[in-house]
């Protein structure tokens, strides 16, 4: 890598940093998707009980007696949060995955036009 020029070490610390940022999108889509798994097999058990049913919800470390119709309330509306978050997050990994499919075809090319005199010597 000290052969290469400035340039090119910054575009492949670029690169880098994008790949970086690329799987850390990876990994907080899945945490969010875990999520959205469990709030809609929540929602399908909830539809399972009768309206008058007891439940409780978890709010931080204690559980809260609550109305069946206000956590299904609760949970379908972060149900859409997540929803959305989970498709915000999979457009922001497509661009971030387009953009290092283009810099690894300039990488390429620059890479292969610095080894070609080198080849030569």
């Amino acid at each position: 890598m000290e052969k290469l020029s400035p340039q090119l070490r910054h575009q492949v610390a670029q690169f880098q940093q994008l790949q970086q940022q690329a799987q850390a999108l990876l990994n907080q889509r899945q945490q969010l998707e875990i999520l959205l798994r469990e709030t809609e097999r929540a929602l399908e058990e909830l539809g399972k009980l009768h309206a008058d049913a007891v439940v409780y919800r978890s709010i931080g470390t204690i559980l809260v007696k609550s109305g069946k119709v206000e956590v299904e309330k609760k949970l379908t509306e972060d149900k859409e949060t997540l929803d959305l978050r989970v498709k915000t997050i999979q457009r922001q990994e497509e661009r971030a995955i387009q953009r290092l499919q283009e810099m690894q075809g300039k990488l390429d090319s620059a890479l292969k036009g610095s080894q070609s005199p080198d080849a030569a010597s």
